[in-house]
């Protein structure tokens, strides 16, 4: 789909027809039905269209066209798809990164136990009978006496 659109920084709405084969009345319809596509406008009140706005267009083009959605259709589906998308790119909530945190633990403990029983013995920072880490001096000082 993205080899269709030319590389360009702006697109008037003529360029943005005549790439899609949408008409401009068409576009302008489009833009009343689809909360995704708002063009910038230009200091002479021209619709400026971006790369993102020409492959918007396209995939409404696809979807109703090709695939045969109602307008109604193809704008539940896209606004279904952004919600998705907004879902996956949201930083996840505090009770799940305690989650997190707490697998992050348990799993380096275990890596820790794992790493003493190989040694043979008491590994520097290892967890300790109180299932802390134990700190480096209070071993040297264990193994002193």
């Amino acid at each position: 789909m993205d080899s269709q659109v030319p590389e360009k920084l702006f697109y008037r709405i003529g360029d943005v027809a005549e790439i899609t084969g949408i008409k401009p009345h068409v576009l302008r319809y489009w833009e009343t039905e689809f909360s995704g596509l708002h063009p910038r406008k230009n200091r002479a009140g021209q619709r400026i269209y971006r790369r993102r706005d020409v492959e918007f267009i396209l995939e409404i083009k696809r979807l109703l066209y090709e695939q045969r959605y109602t307008i109604s259709g193809a704008r539940q589906l896209l606004a279904s798809q952004a919600k998705h998308a907004e879902k996956k790119a949201r930083p996840p909530k505090a009770g799940d990164l305690s989650q997190v945190l707490k697998m992050c633990r348990e799993e380096l403990q275990a890596l820790l136990s794992l790493l003493d029983h190989r040694a043979g013995g008491a590994v520097e920072g290892s967890p300790g009978k109180h299932g802390g880490i134990a700190r480096a001096g209070q071993k040297r000082a264990k193994t002193a006496d």
